[in-house]
């Protein structure tokens, strides 16, 4: 036989291989479906184990993402898109930092604005004490701050009756004031009352046109008291006898811009002001890293819960295999005695366990997308959905097959022919 018809006939041979591996394999899938159809109410609850698995993987990944996206909302309204600038001294030796003040100037502002394109808003912070009376006799320390109207922006401060100051207020220089509800309640009996009430700050009258109240509790992270007044910034420099401050607060765009605006706001004062004066940005960007964090754990933590699920469907494939083979011990002799080899019977009975947790995968996971997306139609909360949590719980149907059906499969396989064919 010359070389071209020697490779002729390995190719031929090899055809033959390959298309007889390929017929075993359709062969051994419709031996499966075959005993499916035969068991069908054991086949509906072995695949069940899986569907609950699977559908609690999808649940369990969307019950986390929801949290993450409700804590990371709630936090972004702390001011987490701001940048707070603050004069932290100047001067080399302590009685330089005494004798040389250089604190910040409406004209940083205006620079930072000029040359930051991101930032939104801005306010600076002119923090005063005054004792008020409450009346009866009472009088109390009382913290007022002299800000701009951009301030209720950068606090997401919300104002539950009358207005807040607005640039008209600020440019006429209107003795106005904006009070916490706790001042309004224990000064003017509620917030309703307040409004419209006419109180004096050093001994001149303002008025109260708003109450206002933080629109989430920031753990401690403002300069905003229980009892504390705001008043516009142009009418509180005249308390104080200078336009200088020592707070300027940057309100940007999006939080992805906040840790480089930081820095730039930082250099663009610093290079305004003398080169031993010292200057601080701080953010709360380290807040939402760490929430992030904690909701991405907690998030790991229950898709493990959920995995338990699933190992126990797991197992309850692997206990009905090992029964179904107890049950198909003559079958099993029958196809040994006619050619099947160890190999094909493994396949096999390793084949039904895979479909079973594949199909049961499957509908889990329909079951588990069911519900966020029936809550996304029905009402207007988009609960999140993750792709990754359905690559997930599919391949981890198909490995919890696999690994679970190796055991009864294996046993099917090394069963003795002859021991099988006298099996009753």
């Amino acid at each position: 036989m010359n070389p071209v018809e020697q490779a002729r006939q390995a190719a031929f041979q090899q055809t033959l291989l390959s298309a007889r591996r390929t017929m075993l394999l359709s062969e051994i899938l419709k031996l499966a479906i075959d005993s499916f159809r035969a068991g069908k109410l054991r086949f509906v609850l072995t695949a069940l184990g899986m569907v609950i698995g699977t559908a609690s993987v999808i649940l369990v990944v969307t019950i986390g993402l929801t949290g993450k996206q409700f804590i990371l909302e709630e936090l972004q309204k702390i001011e987490t898109n701001s940048v707070e600038l603050e004069y932290a001294g100047g001067g080399a030796t302590a009685t330089e930092r005494v004798l040389y003040n250089d604190y910040l100037t409406r004209e940083d502002e205006k620079a930072v604005l000029a040359q930051v394109p991101g930032v939104l808003y801005s306010s600076p912070i002119l923090e005063m004490h005054d004792r008020i009376s409450f009346g009866g006799g009472v009088v109390k320390d009382t913290l007022v701050l002299g800000v701009s109207p951009q301030y209720r922006n950068i606090r997401n401060l919300i104002v539950p009756q009358g207005r807040f100051f607005d640039d008209i207020d600020d440019t006429a220089h209107i003795n106005c004031a904006v009070v916490t509800e706790l001042f309004a309640r224990e000064r003017f009996g509620s917030s309703d009352a307040a409004v419209g009430q006419t109180f004096e700050i050093i001994g001149i009258p303002f008025t109260i046109i708003g109450v206002f109240k933080e629109s989430v509790d920031d753990m401690g992270n403002s300069e905003i008291a229980d009892q504390t007044i705001l008043i516009p910034y142009s009418v509180a420099r005249y308390f104080a006898g200078t336009e200088n401050v020592k707070q300027i607060y940057f309100s940007m765009r999006n939080m992805d811009e906040v840790p480089d605006a930081a820095k730039q706001i930082q250099s663009i004062v610093q290079s305004r002001h003398r080169h031993d004066s010292v200057y601080k940005t701080q953010t709360l960007t380290e807040y939402l890293a760490m929430a992030r964090r904690i909701a991405n754990a907690l998030t790991a933590v229950l898709v493990m819960v959920a995995g338990v699920t699933l190992a126990v469907g797991g197992v309850g494939i692997m206990n009905i295999m090992l029964a179904n083979v107890r049950a198909r011990v003559r079958e099993i002799g029958i196809r040994k005695a006619l050619g099947a080899t160890a190999r094909e019977i493994k396949l096999q009975f390793l084949a039904e366990a895979i479909i079973i947790s594949l199909v049961g995968g499957t509908v889990g996971t329909i079951v588990g997308l069911t519900v966020p997306l029936s809550i996304r139609l029905f009402t207007d909360y988009p609960l999140p959905i993750s792709g990754w949590s359905i690559a997930i719980a599919l391949t981890s149907a198909t490995l919890v097959g696999v690994i679970f059906g190796t055991v009864p499969a294996t046993r099917a396989a090394q069963l003795d022919p002859v021991e099988a064919l006298k099996y009753e």
